[in-house]
């Protein structure tokens, strides 16, 4: 087995849902490389060495070369091998800078080569990275001198953008790029097409190469066809390519201090157990969005439920993954927030309470979760079939609702949203967003008041669990969404209602506490059944609320410990599963790190040990290891919880 890092897949390509692309297996040479959801997306890499061809990465007609180390880091892979006599090393670099929008939402990675000795590479990026499913399509390319680059791109010959919707789906449309100082290539082999990059390395030389991926348009935003962030203005992909070969050491500098500093302060927060998952889950939860901008150049950011139904812009997806854009970029939890907020003041939204999602990526047209089977009549929600487009749901005016109540998430999506508003204006002061949409904002935080301290029959972010009735931890994000709205009406000189607002959140958090005691923490409901995670209490910490005592915390955290099987904590007492996640929330609640160590271990053990070799699912059996379902989610950025309460409560 190879020193360094064990995960259960590997990162290559992390621009975004689509161009996704990652080795599967502790030896890249055995299999394909592949797109998160498992379609072949396949790169090669080859050595030659004294006239032997070793197979580096991906599966080929030649020998297999010995994999000595991985090393994966918040934005780079590693990957040293011995070819016969040579130590070839590759990197895989993802500008995933989140101050800097223009360079995260750029579809370029950095991939470097160098051996210490004489070696023929030879690198191929196939044609299946361009189309969806297994038949190849008629393709059309070419290679040419820019400037200073040498540029092969490709891409199918008939271009339909944005033409599909779905989960397990992948792009259909756009341009691959490689591009180097010399030798890319758009070349014939084996019946496919390929852009190739050869070089002779020489000892101690290194090589760099740029692979981008151009989807031309990026996002169906209601009434906008939306391109990435980076070319909102006019940028092409050329000019793109052209900045990032420039910038090439700058931007490999900027991404090692990141790296250093960010894996630096995990091992403070939580020992080596956690700097790992917080390298796993750094790329993973950025790549599972989009960045585009609306019509008035406001920041959209855009997550895709990758493997759990492909909806874009889920409130319940966004409001787990938080914690890593609080640390860095609290603008993008506001981005979040605008499309939901948006759609729940058009006529086609006739609740009271918040939407769940906006459309299916990349359309984000409507909220597609828990449509009636008969909401248009001639039953179109049971004809719509993965990879179908929804008609614009955003444009209905009529007078009956498009949307099953039993399928929807009230308590769950209000206080999310009341939640993520007040986190970003924690976290940089902004209240703009706020200001904007109070009304809308009054009217969830009277669902709480009425709903929240005893949530009825209900589905919450954990809907794969069924509804549940007197929901304890969904009664416990409805009491801290009622502090966090009045927390911001304080700061916004609302006194009375920020009055109102604690003194509600304060008599709630009593009652929900005294119904759910036990003696041994809390059930996981009001009748005192079970237990569970109660990771919705963080906030009471991170602002300060003092809506719970640390007995409390305490008997929590005692609990989980006890709970805990080889591979994490279940998420609660109906099942084994888990989800990591919500382990590390409520690993934040604890003041000892070494409570975080300990319940990241599990975790980094199942990344290990999982026979299911998928990028890091979030919802797995904390017995066997096997991943239920999720992929690649960007939830993951909730791995990022104790840092984020080290930074704020420091």
């Amino acid at each position: 087995m190879h020193e360094g890092m064990h995960l259960a897949a590997y990162p290559l390509v992390t621009s975004d849902p689509y161009v996704s692309i990652w080795s599967c297996t502790d030896r890249p040479a055995q299999q394909d490389t592949r797109h998160w959801a498992g379609e072949r997306k396949r790169i090669t890499l080859s050595a030659c060495v004294d006239g032997e061809r070793y197979a580096l990465i991906g599966r080929q007609d030649a020998k297999e070369a010995e994999v000595l180390s991985v090393d994966v880091t918040p934005t780079c892979t590693r990957y040293a091998f011995r070819a016969g006599d040579a130590k070839v090393c590759v990197s895989f670099r993802a500008p995933l800078l989140l101050d800097d929008f223009d360079l995260m939402s750029t579809p370029v990675t950095f991939i470097d080569f160098e051996a210490d000795r004489a070696a023929e590479l030879r690198f191929a990026l196939h044609d299946d990275i361009c189309y969806d499913g297994l038949n190849p399509a008629p393709m059309v390319g070419k290679d040419y001198q820019s400037g200073e680059l040498h540029v092969a791109w490709m891409g199918k010959k008939r271009q339909n953008t944005l033409c599909h919707t779905g989960d397990h789906i992948t792009i259909d449309w756009g341009y691959a790029y490689l591009a180097a100082d010399a030798d890319t290539a758009f070349v014939r082999e084996g019946g496919h097409w390929a852009l190739t990059f050869t070089r002779a390395l020489q000892a101690g030389v290194p090589a760099h190469l740029l692979l981008a991926y151009d989807d031309v348009d990026a996002i169906r935003y209601f009434d906008l066809t939306a391109k990435a962030w980076y070319a909102r203005a006019g940028k092409t992909i050329m000019q793109a390519l052209h900045e990032c070969a420039a910038s090439r050491e700058a931007i490999a500098a900027r991404c090692d201090a990141l790296d250093a500093q960010l894996m630096a302060d995990a091992r403070r927060v939580g020992g080596e157990a956690y700097a790992t998952l917080v390298a796993a889950s750094y790329r993973h939860s950025i790549a599972a969005h989009k960045l585009i901008a609306d019509r008035d150049g406001n920041a959209i950011f855009l997550s895709k439920e990758n493997d759990s139904n492909g909806c874009i812009g889920t409130a319940d997806v966004s409001y787990p993954s938080i914690p890593l854009y609080l640390l860095y970029a609290p603008e993008l939890v506001r981005a979040m927030c605008r499309p939901i907020l948006r759609f729940a003041n058009m006529p086609a939204w006739k609740d009271d309470f918040a939407p769940h999602d906006v459309g299916r990526y990349p359309h984000a047209t409507g909220q597609v979760y828990g449509l009636r089977r008969d909401a248009f009549g001639m039953g179109l929600t049971d004809a719509i079939q993965n990879g179908d487009a929804y008609p614009p749901l955003y444009l209905d005016e009529g007078e009956e609702n498009l949307y099953d109540l039993r399928y929807q998430m009230p308590v769950e999506e209000c206080g999310n949203m009341i939640l993520m508003l007040a986190a970003a204006m924690r976290a940089d002061g902004d209240d703009s967003l706020v200001r904007a949409y109070l009304p809308t904002l009054e009217k969830w935080v009277r669902y709480l008041e009425r709903y929240g301290a005893d949530p009825g029959e209900q589905l919450c972010t954990d809907d794969f669990a069924g509804h549940l009735a007197h929901n304890v931890n969904l009664a416990l994000k409805a009491v801290c969404g009622l502090a966090a709205y009045g927390w911001m009406m304080e700061r916004m000189g609302e006194t009375a209602k920020a009055q109102e607002a604690v003194k509600a959140s304060r008599e709630m958090a009593q009652s929900v506490l005294a119904r759910a005691k036990t003696d041994e923490g809390t059930a996981l409901t009001l009748d005192g059944k079970g237990w569970s995670l109660k990771y919705n209490a963080v906030w009471d910490l991170l602002f300060g609320f003092g809506l719970f005592d640390q007995a409390f915390y305490r008997g929590e955290i005692a609990r989980y410990r006890k709970e805990q099987n080889r591979y994490g904590v279940p998420l609660d007492s109906r099942a084994d599963y888990t989800k990591s996640d919500w382990i590390l929330w409520a690993a934040a609640m604890d003041e000892d790190a070494a409570t975080v160590e300990a319940l990241s271990e599990p975790i980094v053990r199942y990344l290990k040990e999982t026979p299911t070799r998928v990028p890091f699912s979030d919802w797995y059996d904390t017995k066997t290891g096997r991943y239920c379902a999720f992929i690649a989610r960007s939830v993951q950025g909730g791995i990022f919880m104790p840092l984020l309460k080290d930074k704020w409560l420091a």
